[in-house]
């Protein structure tokens, strides 16, 4: 049922998609109306199960718009999770597409305006990162208070403005540092990948304002926040950053360290959740 080349075609609007995707979900799962979404990025998977019940599971390429999983570590569906015994439902976007896959930043964007037309008020956008700060071990969950866009595109079409000035909700990031005091914060940037940054690109990224680096989530936040989401976003330090860490970087070291601490992180994201 995926209708992909509308998507793909510019005189398509992308928000029609978004609302066929939504329309599609509420049939598929028979949820109505989805309160907040989750994009899980890695070693955050586990997150859903604590949540409560899985009302329905959705395969992402069943539905109008939305890509196969292309990245291991990734699950390619849609999930519908009553959140506790809240009465609220959560989607779970398990597959997230990355620019660098090449699908265009329509696809990249594509989870956050289903969900907003969904229904979703709040998006949690989560994902693993590389860390500048010697201190944030392989493990650490940082909240992200801004973010740098290296992508050198947006989500927005056209003569659209959207101010970012507190893009990553400080209400959110007050009530996550309630559930754990221990959070730190920091500027999240999003460089294009697929490759990892260089030692001097993680020093520029330093030097510009950066604390974390990687490869999703900036373009999402900022489609977030055009379809009037509020917007938190929790990074997972899986390695020290190139130049930073004294051993080469690998994608396999990324998995290790999101496995390992799974357990916690995905425990401290169903409480921030179900306080939501």
């Amino acid at each position: 049922m995926s209708d992909d080349l509308d998507l793909d075609d510019p005189t398509t609007d992308p928000f029609e998609v978004a609302r066929a995707a939504a329309a599609y979900l509420a049939q598929a799962t028979g949820v109505t109306q989805h309160d907040v979404a989750l994009v899980l990025g890695s070693g955050w998977g586990g997150a859903a199960d604590l949540l409560g019940e899985t009302v329905a599971e959705v395969a992402s390429t069943d539905v109008p718009g939305f890509s196969a999983a292309a990245v291991h570590g990734h699950v390619g569906t849609i999930r519908s999770v009553r959140i506790g015994e809240t009465g609220k439902h959560a989607m779970v976007l398990g597959s997230r597409t990355h620019l660098y896959e090449g699908k265009g930043v329509r696809r990249v964007v594509h989870g956050m305006r289903t969900a907003a037309a969904a229904g979703a008020s709040v998006v949690v956008l989560t994902n693993g990162c590389g860390g500048l700060n010697p201190a944030w071990g392989p493990g650490t969950p940082v909240l992200i208070s801004d973010h740098i866009n290296l992508t050198a595109t947006s989500p927005l079409e056209g003569a659209t403005f959207v101010d970012l000035t507190d893009l990553y909700s400080a209400r959110l990031r007050t009530l996550a540092r309630e559930v754990d005091a221990t959070l730190d914060e920091g500027v999240y940037v999003q460089f294009r990948g697929p490759h990892y940054e260089t030692p001097a690109e993680v020093r520029m990224a330093g030097r510009i304002g950066g604390d974390l680096v990687g490869m999703s989530t900036t373009l999402e936040a900022i489609a977030a926040r055009q379809a009037g989401m509020e917007v938190l976003g929790i990074s997972l330090v899986t390695n020290l950053a190139a130049g930073i860490s004294p051993v080469p970087l690998s994608h396999a070291e990324v998995l290790e360290a999101g496995q390992a601490a799974g357990p916690r992180i995905s425990a401290l994201l169903a409480d921030i959740i179900r306080r939501v």
